[in-house]
């Protein structure tokens, strides 16, 4: 499946480069959710919620309201997942909660788990140089995607996994990284990060990953129609 994103930013839809730079500003989210009204869901992540400063919540509601959504940003709590499911997320993705200092934060896990159900939990395991990247993609842990898999299993339904070495660069990105991610885990997988061409997406279909599509499309390198065929 491909899921084309809707990141928010100040009430806009942005695209950033490596979760840093802010490369460009798209049309209202009332005009993106009308060219993706094609896919049967879209991913939406609340830049500000997830660096702690301030939220797009109406605009979240509004968005997850009118079409199936996967949502994440700023999931710190239980409290905070229960309310996105509210809104009407089909699922919650949530990352930098899911890892402590001494690795997987299995208490908030659990806590998560039981509040809105394992089936609607997505948990983002995002990479830079080869380690998990937590709060905005600014710290690296000492842990590698390949190694935790496993072990979140238990509490979600699948992952959202970044490879941010390339993340809006239009580098393209690293299908062996995910063709290892495949191999460990069982459980849905959707790759994000530098995916640039027809072929990478056909590559990453091939392998039962999914694509989540930001920049290449904004900028027009992939074709919405072109995706939607597949």
């Amino acid at each position: 499946m491909i899921f084309p994103c809707i990141d928010l930013m100040g009430g806009k839809v942005v695209q950033l480069i490596q979760g840093r730079e802010k490369a460009l500003e798209a049309d209202s989210p009332e005009e993106m959710l009308r060219r993706f009204a094609a896919f049967p869901e879209i991913q939406v992540i609340d830049l500000d919620a997830a660096m702690g400063r301030g939220s797009n919540d109406d605009l979240v509601r509004m968005l997850a309201s009118k079409a199936v959504t996967r949502v994440g940003g700023g999931v710190r709590t239980a409290e905070r997942a229960r309310a996105l499911v509210e809104q009407g997320a089909r699922k919650v993705i949530v990352g930098t909660s899911a890892f402590s200092a001494a690795g997987i934060d299995a208490p908030f896990l659990g806590a998560l788990r039981d509040a809105v159900g394992r089936d609607r939990i997505l948990i983002a395991v995002d990479s830079k140089a080869g380690r998990i990247v937590v709060k905005g993609w600014q710290e690296a842990t000492a842990l590698s995607a390949e190694e935790v898999l496993h072990e979140l299993e238990p509490y979600c339904s699948g992952f959202l996994c970044t490879y941010v070495d390339r993340e809006g660069m239009m580098q393209g990105t690293d299908l062996a990284w995910f063709r290892r991610l495949r191999a460990a885990t069982d459980l849905e997988l959707t790759a994000a990060g530098g995916i640039t061409t027809m072929d990478e997406v056909r590559a990453l279909l091939d392998m039962n990953v999914h694509a989540a599509l930001g920049m290449a499309i904004y900028t027009g390198r992939l074709k919405l129609d072109d995706l939607a065929r597949l």
